[in-house]
């Protein structure tokens, strides 16, 4: 065989390794990673969504590379630019906010990037996710005070980071479930606590010391939940006072089976999960999903907790 033709078999057979190597790439980008994006690892809800995402979508065999963002929105830009410059195969994200995000989710869409969302709205029309209404969450956490709070009670609420609307909607669902339908409540105090326990008992110790009489806590997660009832215990004044938080985080169930949580609303975190990896992969699949998948939330109280702890 001559030096030129042993040279072009040679050629041929690169050229065909190159081709079956793109062809065996999965997802729509170059890279064949599914990209998750997350707002804060140090956030325990974020967390239980990244594991049991984690876990579905090794099942279902997606190559899936995890980002944390630190609370930081413009290190989550940055994250997601290189993730675009990659050609990620799609992208799942917990926005850390929802408007400051909204362009480079659209440099994503008109790379042919498809975007998920997850736990948090993105101000995007054009994005879908696996997501809850968080007005319903709140909506349950009125229902349950109005319904267990003595006449003419006082009660004080803990707002997650006001700037964002999964906040606000949490505030909205319990102002028009209990504050709107039980005038003889009056909200004593509010204030954004962060999500943080740190800032749950920071404030609850604050309002314990102003107020000789609180009859009710409502905060928009677990995490300042807890660090309210923190607060309560130490001043002795956790009997008598409903205490109401959302996520049904470990550290939440446990606490409404020991009695110090009056109620926690379970966000599904394995239902929004399994929707985002379903979303994915019809993307991936070239069958384009055109709506949301709402996932719904649940009221846990004493009585029903024992069908939550696993």
């Amino acid at each position: 065989m001559s030096l030129t033709r042993k040279c072009l078999l040679f050629l041929l057979t690169v050229l065909g390794c190159l081709l079956l190597a793109g062809c065996g790439s999965s997802g729509l980008g170059g890279s064949g990673k599914v990209i998750y994006a997350n707002h804060n690892d140090d956030d325990a809800f974020a967390m239980q969504l990244k594991n049991t995402f984690a876990e579905k979508a090794k099942s279902a065999g997606l190559d899936v590379e995890f980002l944390d963002a630190k609370g930081d929105s413009n290190l989550q830009i940055d994250q997601l630019n290189e993730a675009i410059s990659n050609k990620a195969a799609a992208i799942v994200l917990l926005a850390m906010d929802g408007t400051s995000i909204v362009p480079t989710v659209e440099k994503a869409r008109e790379a042919g990037i498809p975007v998920v969302i997850m736990n948090r709205d993105v101000n995007d029309p054009k994005v879908i996710g696996s997501l809850s209404d968080d007005r319903e969450a709140g909506r349950m956490q009125g229902e349950f005070m109005a319904s267990h709070l003595p006449p003419n009670a006082k009660v004080v609420y803990l707002m997650g980071e006001s700037s964002l609307s999964v906040a606000v909607k949490r505030w909205e669902g319990f102002k028009e479930a209990c504050l709107d339908k039980r005038p003889d409540v009056k909200l004593l105090a509010s204030v954004d606590g962060s999500w943080s326990k740190a800032e749950g008992m920071k404030a609850m110790t604050l309002w314990l010391s102003f107020f000789p009489e609180i009859n009710g806590v409502v905060a928009a997660n677990d995490e300042m939940a807890l660090g309210a009832i923190q607060a309560l215990k130490a001043a002795n004044r956790l009997n008598g006072c409903l205490v109401t938080g959302v996520d049904a985080t470990p550290a939440g169930l446990a606490a409404v089976e020991a009695g110090e949580l009056s109620q926690t609303v379970k966000q599904d975190a394995e239902g929004q999960a399994a929707g985002a990896v379903t979303l994915v992969q019809g993307f991936l699949s070239g069958k384009a999903p055109t709506e949301s998948l709402d996932i719904p939330f649940t009221s846990i109280t004493r009585e029903n907790v024992a069908q939550f702890v696993k």
